[in-house]
């Protein structure tokens, strides 16, 4: 009698391949079919793969090269997309490429031709390697609060989600506002902040947390906000690879990073999409609404991002407009992760500059978005065997 016993499955390694050198067709076919690989993509140039190596949450970039030299500008360009190890892949004898590589950022070198599985063995190693310089960097939680639409509640998700993590979970949290031209974080939280995200990324010097925490606002609930710039113009000053430093020392620096975005997948959005962990994307019950979140959904697959990373939130979900749930998600092809009601405790809130989870914090919404960062961030309990998470206004 014969027993098969079989080892647990592993996690797919998300890989993305750019360049091109002799030997790669034949070992883009081979990960294709490997089990532990998950293919993202492939591009010859590297800026044309610029959005899955932004957006893809990779945990290693192949790199093949025809040259007997270190890509420099090919390495540096894709380090503009993204962090992720690189492995270079080269054809023939190339002992100069192996020297250099060992000074530069580069995980591994494979000439080609090359085993299948000694090539998958690298791709584990470096993912692995990555993720450990990760966790040296700060294991904070980016979640990303985004709408195609205006008009959604957004801003209202984003602003008393985070500080939900702060006055009610005992986070240490950062509400980031990179709406960056027309951001109104600081104001629906009451906050004159005296410095902004471009008085950061122009100061002069190294961002480390010691100096982002000198651009912080403090609000009453402990949270800290870094708000979007005051003028509209200056926001290009808010380049991707800037805002991908900020968010690396930000991890370093805090629990919870809450993102609230603009309705646009520009630069700034698709840097932050390759280092979310929770993305919220935003719908109502309205047509043209779905429409957009419809497109959106399909663009983020075009950008590779995981859709196991995507949580919906149908916000007003009990407004009476002829239209539920099971149709929402019938239109998205997506369910519905949040429920948010509509609630007169917001608009009080919102004109009041002060978030409804404090004004009002026995209101619908208000056990809602608390419900919703218990889900998505679950308070540990603090030395005393007590959880911070509070069903009112104390936690």
């Amino acid at each position: 009698m014969t027993v098969e016993t079989h080892a647990p499955s592993r996690e797919k390694s998300r890989v993305f391949i750019t360049g091109g050198c002799e030997g790669l067709d034949d070992l883009t076919e081979a990960l294709e079919r490997h089990g532990e690989i998950e293919l993202v993509g492939h591009s010859d140039n590297v800026r044309e793969g610029g959005a899955p190596l932004s957006g893809g949450h990779l945990q290693v970039v192949l790199h093949a090269t025809r040259s007997s030299a270190l890509p420099v500008e090919e390495l540096a360009a894709i380090r503009e997309y993204t962090r992720a190890p690189i492995v270079l892949l080269a054809s023939g004898e190339s002992s100069a490429l192996l020297e250099d590589a060992l000074d530069a950022d580069v995980a591994d070198v494979l000439l080609l031709p090359q085993l299948t599985e000694n090539v998958v063995f690298a791709v584990r190693k470096a993912g692995h390697a990555g993720r450990r310089q990760g966790k040296n960097r700060g294991d904070g939680r980016i979640i990303t609060v985004f709408s195609p639409k205006g008009g959604t509640g957004k801003t209202v998700t984003a602003t008393n989600l985070a500080t939900s993590f702060a006055k009610y979970g005992g986070k240490r949290t950062l509400l980031l506002d990179l709406d960056l031209q027309f951001g109104d974080a600081a104001i629906m939280l009451g906050i004159e902040p005296e410095k902004t995200i471009q008085d950061l990324v122009v100061a002069p010097g190294e961002l480390d947390p010691e100096k982002l925490a000198g651009y912080t606002t403090r609000h009453s609930s402990g949270l800290d906000v870094l708000p979007a710039p005051i003028r509209p113009e200056d926001a290009e000053l808010v380049t991707e690879q800037k805002l991908s430093r900020l968010l690396e020392v930000a991890k370093e620096s805090y629990d919870v990073i809450v993102v609230d975005t603009s309705p646009f997948f520009h630069g700034p959005m698709l840097a932050t999409l390759d280092r979310t962990d929770d993305l919220l994307l935003v719908c109502g019950l309205d047509v043209p609404t779905i429409k957009n979140v419809r497109l959106s959904l399909q663009t983020l697959q075009l950008l590779s991002f995981p859709t196991e990373r995507i949580r919906i939130i149908l916000n007003r979900a009990n407004s009476n407009v002829g239209m539920k749930r099971g149709e929402v998600e019938a239109a998205l092809e997506a369910k519905i992760r949040f429920e948010v009601p509509s609630d007169r405790a917001v608009p009080l809130a919102v004109n009041r500059s002060n978030p409804a989870v404090l004004s009002d914090p026995k209101a619908d919404f208000s056990r809602a978005l608390r419900e919703m960062a218990k889900v998505l961030l679950p308070a540990q309990a603090s030395k005393n065997g007590k959880k911070r998470w509070g069903r009112g206004g104390k936690s």
